[in-house]
């Protein structure tokens, strides 16, 4: 599916995705990733089963105010303990399909929200 977004000066938007690519800016990318605003990480986790606490250290220096964690093709929830790190921090976490994180993202970054989208293909 493709997403059209204006997104002003150097925003990160999600322009579309698909079951094996997410666009960011019309740049595909292939691989698990997390987008915010102003931030790309990028390649980001192996895959649900092995995401652990630790994956999300470079996500939480930047104190989005939520995460959206979008998972693939369907809604799956990771271990309890694997959310952990961005509870304590006072995070907000949303587990949701890969598209409706995408559609979710675009919505609230251009309500100006400071979100991330932690997006996992696989």
């Amino acid at each position: 599916m493709k997403l059209t977004q204006d997104a002003p000066g150097a925003q990160h938007g999600i322009t579309g995705y698909g079951p094996d690519h997410v666009a960011i800016n019309k740049a595909l990318h292939h691989h698990n990733l997390i987008v915010l605003p102003g931030a790309l990480i990028a390649p980001w986790a192996a895959s649900l089963e092995h995401l652990a606490p630790e994956d999300w250290a470079p996500l939480l220096p930047l104190r989005p105010e939520v995460v959206l964690l979008g998972t693939g093709t369907r809604q799956r929830f990771p271990a309890p303990q694997v959310l952990r790190p961005l509870i304590e921090a006072g995070i907000g976490v949303e587990v949701m399909d890969l598209p409706a994180a995408c559609r979710t993202y675009n919505i609230l970054m251009s309500e100006g929200r400071l979100v991330a989208a932690a997006l996992l293909l696989r």
